[in-house]
């Protein structure tokens, strides 16, 4: 699967070069080498090698589904190409007039952007059993329904976490007073993971934990799914600035953000180096067991309110907060950053980033090997994101998008808000409440089920101010 590029795909691109060089420069994941010692000549070699293992791997998987690709033209001679589109000389992105990139999926699926071929789709009824009863009560949805989905997710979409996995042991190491101009501690806390019945395997649980200087009491906290390159220090101020409690989580060192990794890290741990069954569980899945991890260790920390305690992720770390939260209950708030498809973003919404694009080498490691069945076949996946939001009902939780970040269809994370909403109404809480898009900066956070589309690109630092306005209301004292 070729790179994207366009201006927020470029953003993403560097994301995860500055992923596997950060986890070489900390030197908490002994499966990358450290890429800053070697020559501009030999990265690209690693980094081709890297490309190279992901197809590979995503092929066997490809093979055990029994699934092939179509045969395709080339894209300048694809009859299904849109003809407004120009091909950039030196590259294999095609543009549109607005400067968006549209790319073609292995399954022979343009890149859509017109609101008139987007919405051929049919939303499933996340109040309706799977034998056509619907749910009419909270009892219903709770022994029945939610059920029914989250089983959908595990086996089908993200894959199912073992039950045996092994013991984590967290220890602090250093504090430093100094940091933010003096107004928080950080500590450095590293949860160790045995790997004894798979040593070659080396994961680890890094974590940044900062608390302000003069805090006491029991603070609320927000968990960051985060990787190793240089920290959101602005966001972090921001929390700290207002009372909170911040853990940096280096997802990295748990599991590699990419196919060639899936033998080692905590996935190659529990399979002893073996290629995964296709119900087996994906990177998305061992981030947010290694977030659960996290959350352990936090509940049993005195100075943290741990019915307080949140997870906060942006991008494809969007995406791994929604799932976190939709997986342990414990997670007490959740906000999810443009965080697109298998995120936020209705999946079968034909809009910018869509199921083929996560479907292909590039990404397919996120999710379970039982995924790929949906890549050019959107109508037979069981679930779509308002689904997802609904296990984390009627938990709060927050969702943003941005004017400029077509790719992660901040329209379609709207629309997962409102095809969410009947359940979190169900359960005697307030969704988005509204059907009708809002206009850019106007935040709707007056329910459980908050969403707000800020005017600007694929960014979170937009969103913390609100989200912190919105937690606020959630947390505050029921009268």
């Amino acid at each position: 699967m070729r790179t994207i590029m366009s201006s927020n795909q470029s953003c993403r691109l560097l994301v995860w070069v500055c992923v596997i060089v950060g986890f070489s420069i900390s030197n908490t994941n002994a499966q990358a080498p450290n890429l800053q010692k070697m020559s501009p000549e030999e990265r690209t070699a690693y980094m081709n090698k890297v490309r190279t293992a992901s197809q590979e791997d995503w092929q066997k998987m490809m093979d055990k589904l029994n699934l092939k690709l179509p045969t395709l033209p080339p894209p300048a001679d694809d009859p299904k190409r849109p003809t407004h589109l120009k091909a950039k000389e030196g590259t294999n992105n095609w543009y549109d007039e607005a400067g968006n990139t549209h790319v073609r999926s292995g399954w022979g699926n343009w890149t859509n952007y017109d609101e008139a071929k987007a919405n051929e789709y049919k939303l499933t009824d996340p109040l309706v059993l799977k034998n056509g009863k619907p749910v009419t009560t909270a009892a219903m949805w709770w022994k029945q329904r939610r059920p029914e989905i989250l089983n959908d997710y595990l086996t089908e979409i993200y894959g199912k976490i073992p039950t045996n996995t092994p013991k984590v042991t967290f220890a602090p190491s250093g504090v430093d007073s100094t940091v933010l101009n003096g107004k928080a501690l950080r500590k450095m806390i590293v949860g160790s993971i045995d790997n004894s019945r798979y040593p070659a395997a080396t994961p680890s649980i890094p974590v940044t934990y900062y608390r302000p200087v003069n805090a006491s009491g029991k603070l609320p906290m927000m968990v960051i799914v985060w990787g190793s390159f240089p920290q959101p220090v602005a966001n972090i101020e921001k929390l700290i600035d207002a009372g909170w409690a911040v853990a940096l989580l280096n997802t990295g060192a748990i599991q590699a953000d990419n196919g060639a990794g899936l033998p080692e890290g905590i996935i190659g741990l529990m399979n002893g180096g073996k290629d995964r069954q296709p119900e087996e569980w994906g990177v998305l899945a061992a981030w947010s067991w290694g977030l659960s991890r996290v959350l352990d260790y936090f509940e049993k920390d005195n100075t943290i309110n741990a019915k307080q305690i949140g997870v906060q992720g942006h991008s494809r770390w969007g995406k791994t907060a929604l799932l976190a939260g939709a997986l342990d209950p414990r997670w007490a708030i959740v906000f999810a950053s443009c965080s697109g498809s298998l995120g936020a973003s209705l999946e079968k919404r034909s809009w910018g980033e869509t199921i083929d694009n996560v479907a292909g080498s590039g990404e397919y490691h996120w999710m379970a090997g039982n995924f790929l069945k949906y890549g050019g076949n959107w109508a037979a996946m069981p679930v779509d994101a308002h689904e997802l939001m609904t296990l984390i009902a009627p938990r709060p939780l927050f969702i943003t998008g941005g004017t400029k970040d077509s790719w992660a269809d901040p329209k379609g994370e709207f629309l997962a808000c409102v095809g969410a909403s009947p359940v979190y109404t169900l359960l005697g809480k307030k969704g988005v409440g509204t059907t009708e898009m809002p206009t850019p900066d106007v935040s709707l956070i007056d329910g459980e089920l908050a969403f707000r589309n800020h005017e600007g690109g694929h960014v979170d630092s937009l969103d913390w101010p609100v989200f912190l306005e919105f937690a606020n209301k959630q947390f505050k004292p029921k009268k």
